[in-house]
C-alpha cells in the first residue's frame, strides 16, 4: 500500500519519537510511506531516517499557497464546502485553528493524489485530523485518525471527524470511553489499537556504581516530576545512594532545577534534557538503568495519560516500571507487571522505589513479566499489521481519488 502519515511535527521537534516504530515497521512490511508533518518546525532529533519520506512544507508555504489556490480555482464551491465542513465547532477559536489549516488541506489533496495514495492516516483528533479530513474529502482518498489523549478532550468536532473517517483508532480503553462520552458514542468504526514498540531479542540485566532510577518524560505539569523530586528527596533521607536521570525538555524545567536544589537534590539528580530516541534505546539497551518511573498526574477534564510509550519501551527492555495510577496506566500495568501508586502521592512512590531497588530478585521477576506483557500487547510487529488490514479494508470501500494532470 501506499500509505501517507500526517504528523504533528515529527520527523521535526522532541514530541512525537513514539510515532517511529509504527512508521519504521510499515516501511520494513513493505508499504511505501510519506510522512507530512502538518507545521514541520525546531531541529530533527528523533527519526533522521524517516526525512528521506518525508514532505515537510510549512504550514502556509509559498508551494502550499500556490496548491490551495489552483484548487480553489478548480473547484470553488469544493473549497466553500470544505470551509462549512470545518466550522460548527464548540468555539470561535476552534474554527479559527480549523480555518488556518484549509490551505495545506487542499495541498495535501493534491500531493495524496498525485503520489497515488490509497490511504491517508494521522495521529492527534486536533487539527491534524482536520486538515487531514479535507484533504480526504477533497481528493476522495480514504482516511483515518489515532486519537490520544488532549486531542480527544478538546473535541474538536471529534463526531463529524469520526463519521468521516473510516476508521478511529485509540490507544487505550481508556481514551474510548472518554470519546464515546464526547460524542463517539453513535460511530461504529472506533477501534483500540495500542501503541508498539519493537521488541529487543535479549535483554542485558547490570548497573553502575550506583542504581540509576530514568524518567522519560517531557517536563511538564502532567508528568508530576514535582512529586518524584519529594519522593527523591525522601529516599535520599532514609540513606538510598542511587540517582534520578530525567529525560526530556519542557516549560517546567527552569522551576524544576529550582525546586531540586532547594530539596538539595544536586548531587543525586540529573537533567539530561532532550535525549534522541535512539540514545534513549542504546542506555536501556546496555543496562546501566534499574528501574524507569513515571509519576504522571490527573489534571482533571480528562487531562492526563494515555498508555505511556514510556514505559512500554522500558519495559520491553526488562527493565522494571513504577508508575502512578492515572489515565490508561493501569491497563498496561496489571498486576505483576509493575508497580502502580496512587498519584500526587510522594511517600508512596517513595516507598515504592525504595521497595523496587533494594529487592533484586522482585527487579528481575517485574522485568520479566513486563517484558512478556509487551510482547503480547504492544508488539510493533502486531500492531502494524492491524493497521495495515484496516486501511486495506477502507481502501477496498472507498470511491476512486480524484485525479490530476
Amino acid at each position: 500500500m501506499k500509505i501517507v502519515y500526517v504528523t504533528a511535527f515529527l520527523p521535526h521537534g522532541s514530541d512525537e519519537a513514539f510515532l517511529i516504530p509504527e512508521i519504521n515497521q510499515l516501511i520494513r512490511s513493505g508499504h511505501e510511506v510519506l510522512v507530512v508533518p502538518r507545521s514541520p518546525r525546531g531541529r530533527i532529533l528523533h527519526g533522521e531516517e524517516l526525512v528521506k519520506w518525508t514532505r515537510g512544507e510549512t504550514l502556509h508555504s509559498i508551494r502550499v499557497l500556490k496548491a490551495a489556490l489552483a484548487e480553489t480555482l478548480a473547484a470553488p464551491s469544493h473549497t466553500v464546502g470544505a470551509v462549512r465542513l470545518l466550522l460548527g465547532g464548540r468555539s470561535p477559536m476552534l474554527a479559527i485553528k480549523n480555518l488556518a489549516i484549509v490551505p495545506k488541506a487542499l495541498w495535501l489533496a493534491r500531493v495524496a493524489t498525485l503520489w497515488r495514495a490509497d490511504h491517508i492516516h494521522c495521529h492527534w483528533a486536533g487539527t491534524t485530523a482536520s486538515m487531514t479530513m479535507l484533504a480526504s474529502w477533497r481528493s476522495g482518498i480514504p482516511w483515518s485518525f489515532t486519537a490520544h489523549r488532549w486531542d480527544i478532550v478538546e473535541n474538536n468536532l471529534l463526531a463529524r471527524k469520526a463519521a468521516s473517517a473510516s476508521f478511529v483508532r485509540l490507544i487505550s480503553g481508556d481514551g474510548l470511553k472518554i470519546a464515546k462520552a464526547l460524542g463517539l458514542g453513535s460511530a461504529n468504526n472506533a477501534r483500540v489499537i495500542h501503541m508498539g514498540v519493537p521488541i529487543p531479542n535479549r535483554v542485558r540485566r547490570g548497573s553502575g556504581p550506583r542504581p540509576v532510577v530514568l524518567c522519560p518524560a517531557r517536563l511538564v505539569e502532567v508528568k508530576g516530576h514535582r512529586f518524584l523530586l519529594e519522593a527523591w528527596q525522601i529516599l535520599q533521607r532514609s540513606g538510598l545512594d542511587a540517582e534520578l536521570w530525567l529525560a526530556g525538555q519542557g516549560e517546567l524545567r527552569p522551576r524544576l532545577e529550582t525546586l531540586s536544589r532547594a530539596l538539595g537534590l544536586t548531587g543525586s539528580v540529573k537533567f539530561l534534557g532532550a535525549v534522541p530516541h535512539d540514545d534513549l534505546l542504546k542506555i536501556y539497551a546496555e543496562a546501566p538503568v534499574s528501574a524507569v518511573v513515571l509519576a504522571s498526574i490527573d489534571l482533571g477534564s480528562g487531562v492526563h495519560e494515555g498508555i505511556p510509550v514510556a514505559l512500554i519501551e522500558a519495559m520491553s527492555y526488562g527493565i522494571p516500571v513504577v508508575a502512578t495510577a492515572t489515565g490508561g496506566t493501569p491497563e498496561l500495568l496489571v498486576p505483576g507487571t509493575g508497580l502502580l501508586v496512587p498519584p500526587a502521592d510522594p511517600t508512596a512512590l517513595a516507598d515504592a522505589l525504595q521497595t523496587l531497588l533494594r529487592d533484586g530478585k522482585l527487579r528481575e521477576r517485574l522485568g520479566d513479566s513486563g517484558r512478556q506483557r509487551v510482547l503480547e500487547a504492544h508488539n510493533i510487529f502486531q500492531v502494524a499489521a492491524e493497521l495495515v488490514k484496516e486501511f486495506e479494508a477502507a481502501t477496498r470501500t472507498a470511491p476512486a481519488a480524484m485525479q490530476y494532470a
